[in-house]
């Protein structure tokens, strides 16, 4: 049975690095996030932030791009790959990405600050409000 649920929610992270961080250990990590954009951004939780006019998801996702990668550069962290996506080739034909985005952290331990921090939580709506659904899988490289 396919799982039902969208998974946008980045403080549920904090409780997850933990599992993840016998795989990819303590040092550099390359996180892949998946996308999938709400056809109209949902602002609703984040009236502060809502734009004037109503604006595209992947727009909304433009925003937050814009305003936290000088934050993560200044931690260390590089967005390494950000691309458009298509449908699978092998892979289940019902789901779609819209957008794939490869990141370099020094250290997985960082993501955990981020949704406590309340400067990310001053532009963190945008990426709420832009996202229908998201992963997010830590990845060590190996080569």
């Amino acid at each position: 049975m396919a799982d039902t649920r969208t998974h946008v929610d980045i403080s549920a992270v904090i409780d997850k690095i933990a599992l993840a961080q016998p795989i990819v250990g303590d040092g550099p990590v390359v996180m892949l996030n998946l996308l999938r954009f709400r056809k109209v951004a949902d602002y609703s939780q984040f009236p502060e932030l809502a734009p004037s006019e109503p604006i595209s998801g992947e727009d909304a996702y433009m925003r937050y791009l814009a305003a936290i990668e000088p934050r993560a550069k200044a931690r260390g962290g590089d967005i390494v790959f950000l691309g458009k996506s298509g449908p699978f080739l092998l892979g289940p034909e019902d789901e779609r990405w819209d957008m794939v985005l490869l990141a370099r952290w020094p250290e997985l331990k960082m993501l955990a600050a981020s949704p406590s921090d309340p400067a990310y939580r001053a532009i963190g709506g945008h990426r709420t409000a832009a996202l229908e659904d998201s992963r997010l899988l830590p990845m060590l490289q190996l080569r």
